[in-house]
């Protein structure tokens, strides 16, 4: 069995001529952990770098660019030529900006001088001449025009309310004079501004209006032309803001590095966790990128001072194939194993491509599962990061579609496999419609036939929380911690309780055997070893004092061991009773979509119902059975092994727009 992969601490003593060519070579090979974690938070970590990607970024989302997720090309330190070309964009961007909003300030002063203009137009009397008439108040002044209808409404009969123009933007009101103050009132209620009219003014002459409408006109192509200018700006230049926004985010990156590392003013110093099968090529390497000018120190995990006092914990890495490799981020949502244990992904992979089968068996659907697995693999389909588990649909896919021929479902139905089903069970006696009929017919035959399949999800669940209990053992071995690999619920004292009470119950039930009096001997030594569990720990890895805490406590603590550890095995094997559970009510929801399907008269009614029905198994019962898939991974397998967490190796590689 795989265990972690080895891992080396490594110490690098760089000249600072050497250092950033040091950190982007450690950045694009992405195996190296820093051994302390850069807290940045307090710092000031201005640089060059981040102020050019800040300012290109901003180039970016004006000139309307996508912005990018990862980078388009290796990632690489900014040449010379790379802070000459970034000055330049953002010079020409800038200019371009200035244009483009001087433009855009002259168009909105002109359009508002010619809608002004245009206001007055309807005005052809001398404003002093009707201002003076004895019996008549004038306003003229802006509001908003939608208000326009409602303080026309308001003022009613008291005055007259004309707009000025078409948007209604500016009016000119008109009452008595004994009802000026009414009328002012109402005007300042609804935001009326009043304007300064020249005493002789009788409106706009028609030759102005048309000079003015075509300077607006004038100024709108201009500043259509410097949108043209600047679209045309960013499609030519994408390209190079895209490489040097990639540059300056690993500038950025590395002087964020730079910065938080040990250093004197010549030498900076670097220590970080590599792996083992890595470390020789990758230090060769770095020892010719700096032309020797590189100490270069390694030690084993149990050369570490703050390892082997346990401040540190080793950084955990798991080397996998493509198909079991998908199935990772199962284990690290967890926790991490810890250093130098087996790797548990194999096992999760097996267990959660057969639980899912058993629990969704459907050929069409299982095939559906499986065609998204081979888009998502083949990048037809792009779902963001899932893409990467495009194996694990194509595996529960598979066990999908297996447990499916054995039901004989097939998107529901159970008609179309059922040439295939009574061929392969008449090779073995009389043919059935299905080779493994999941739905109870009230024949005793078949009830028996549902508490068989039962009776196989426990065993199923038997195996599973077997082998969680050899992966704590050996571990436990692998860790010099033999008194917990001996004893307790998940030691080899607890493994022999719950293996010899299966092994009697098969007896018994089986085999018609009777329970012998060796085999309560056998039981109650296993059960008083994993009650005593802590006890006989430190006993066999001789800590003193043996009763840490005396002897009642002692006798406390094993009576509550004790039952917690029949009431755990017990309710681990009864909890795979689901699998059974979920197998049944997926052949129930397919039956019930088939009478459905018969119950529409027409044709197109039952592809629908058929389509919709199948959809929403698909959609809401795939995701209930995985849900269901990794609750029994974590609390029945994870539970028997996972006994102290570990740390996670995640190494030192760029990110476009990573913060450090």
């Amino acid at each position: 069995m795989a265990k972690t992969t080895a891992m080396r601490l490594v110490e690098l003593m760089i000249m600072k001529e050497d250092i950033s060519r040091v950190i982007e070579f450690l950045g694009k090979k992405g195996n190296f952990q820093f051994q302390s974690s850069f807290d940045n938070s307090g710092k000031s970590l201005e640089s060059k770098e981040k102020s050019l990607f800040e300012s290109l970024e901003k180039v970016r989302a004006y000139l309307n660019i996508q912005d990018l997720d990862e980078y388009k090309e290796m990632p690489a330190l900014p040449e010379a030529k790379d802070f000459d070309a970034a000055e330049s964009l953002i010079a020409s961007v800038s200019a371009l900006k200035n244009r483009e909003t001087e433009k855009s300030e002259e168009l909105k002063r002109v359009t508002s001088t010619y809608k002004e203009a245009l206001a007055f137009s309807n005005l052809k009397a001398s404003y002093s001449e009707l201002e003076h008439l004895s019996f008549l108040t004038l306003r003229i002044g802006k509001i908003d025009p939608a208000v326009f209808d409602e303080l026309k409404f308001s003022v009613g009969e008291r005055a007259i309310i004309i707009p000025l123009g078409d948007d209604k933007s500016r009016i000119m009101a008109a009452s008595s004079k004994k009802g000026r103050f009414a009328l002012d009132g109402e005007l300042k209620k609804f935001g009326f501004v009043a304007m300064e009219v020249p005493k002789d003014f009788k409106g706009v002459p028609d030759d102005v209006l048309a000079s003015l409408k075509s300077q607006v006109e004038e100024t709108e192509k201009i500043a259509a032309s410097c949108n043209e200018e600047r679209h045309n700006f960013a499609e030519t230049h994408k390209d190079s803001l895209y490489h040097l926004l990639s540059v300056f985010s690993v500038g950025m990156q590395v002087k964020n590095i730079e910065n938080s590392l040990e250093s004197t003013q010549m030498v900076y110093r670097i220590t970080g966790w590599i792996p083992a099968e890595e470390s020789r090529t990758v230090l060769a390497e770095l020892d010719k990128i700096s032309s020797g000018r590189v100490a270069i120190r390694e030690y084993t995990p149990n050369e570490v001072p703050s390892v082997i006092s346990g401040r540190e914990k080793v950084p955990v890495s798991l080397k996998h194939g493509k198909f079991i490799g998908s199935f990772e981020r199962i284990i690290f949502s967890y926790g991490s194993p810890l250093y130098g244990t087996i790797d548990p992904t194999p096992f999760v992979a097996i267990f959660f491509t057969i639980l899912f089968g058993i629990m969704f068996g459907d050929a069409g659907q299982g095939l559906v599962f499986l065609l998204l697995g081979i888009l998502m693999e083949t990048k037809v389909a792009k779902v963001g990061g899932w893409n990467k588990f495009a194996p694990v649909f194509i595996a529960i896919g598979v066990s999908s579609f297996i447990m499916g021929l054995l039901t004989g479902e097939f998107f529901a139905t159970e008609t179309v496999l059922e040439p295939f089903s009574r061929f392969v069970t008449g090779l073995f006696g009389e043919p059935r419609h299905a080779i493994l009929p999941m739905m109870p017919t009230g024949s005793k035959e078949s009830i028996i036939r549902m508490f068989m399949f039962f009776g196989f999800t426990v065993g199923v669940g038997f195996i599973i929380n077997s082998v969680g209990l050899l992966l704590n053992i050996c571990n436990q071995f692998a860790l010099g911690k033999k008194g917990k690999a001996l004893f307790g619920k998940t030691g080899l004292s607890g493994a022999i309780f719950f293996w010899y009470v299966v092994f009697i119950a098969i007896r018994v039930f089986a085999l018609k055997k009777p329970i012998l009096v060796i085999d309560w001997f056998i039981i109650g030594i296993a059960l008083l070893c994993s009650a005593l569990g802590e006890v006989l720990e430190r006993v066999i890895d001789g800590e003193h004092p043996i009763l840490e805490n005396g002897l009642l406590s002692a006798v406390i603590g094993a009576v509550v061991e004790l039952l917690e550890t029949i009431i755990t095995y017990l309710s681990n094997s009864v909890s795979f009773l689901r699998v059974g559970a979920f197998a049944l009510s997926h052949a129930v929801l397919g039956t019930i979509i088939a009478r459905l399907m018969e119950i529409v008269p027409v044709l197109p009614g039952k592809i629908a119902v058929g389509i919709v029905g199948n959809g929403i198994v698909i959609v809401l019962e795939g995701m209930i059975v995985a849900i269901q898939v990794m609750r029994l991974q974590y609390y029945e397998f994870f539970s028997k092994f996972f006994n102290e967490t570990g740390r996670e190796f995640k190494p030192f590689k760029f990110e476009y727009n990573a913060q450090i």
